[in-house]
């Protein structure tokens, strides 16, 4: 499993209007739902239920939300950038303005947690998360995610 596996470039944002977590759980069903293909109302729901079990704000202005949904198929990705970062409850109590979320099949085990690893590796390198917040093009966000990263997870 690779990046460029999990994150299509139209899976790649930059929202300017989201100013609370759940309504950035919103747009990030938004997202999900035109590129898995299942109800907004389903992920947002599916997210929610994730997050109430732990915050997945990882720290360093990044988090990690994902959940699984019965009718997919394969891992998917989606990642925000946020113009105004949001207060996520992570555990450095920063708010967050990096956001790569996940959506596994409700059946999956292994995928979904190399996909998981693979993504929190990526985004706890300081120098790619100092270059995500310098720009603003979903197309050069999309190349600096995947671009650098073809191994396999863990």
């Amino acid at each position: 499993m690779n990046l460029p596996t999990l994150l299509k470039p139209e899976g790649v944002k930059v929202v300017s209007d989201v100013t609370s977590k759940k309504r950035l759980m919103q747009t990030l069903a938004d997202v999900a739902e035109s590129l898995v293909g299942l109800p907004t109302a389903g992920i947002f729901d599916a997210l929610q239920e994730r997050e109430s079990l732990g915050p997945t704000g990882v720290g360093q202005g990044v988090a990690l939300p994902h959940a699984r949904l019965a009718d997919l198929t394969q891992v998917s990705g989606a990642f925000l950038k946020l113009d105004k970062p949001v207060d996520f409850d992570s555990v450095d109590r920063q708010p967050v303005d990096l956001i790569f979320a996940l959506f596994a099949p409700a059946d999956t085990g292994v995928d979904h947690l190399k996909a998981l690893a693979l993504v929190s590796r990526t985004l706890r390198n300081q120098a790619l998360c100092t270059k995500l917040r310098t720009n603003s093009d979903p197309a050069t966000l999309h190349t600096l995610i995947t671009g650098g990263e073809t191994s396999q997870a863990a």
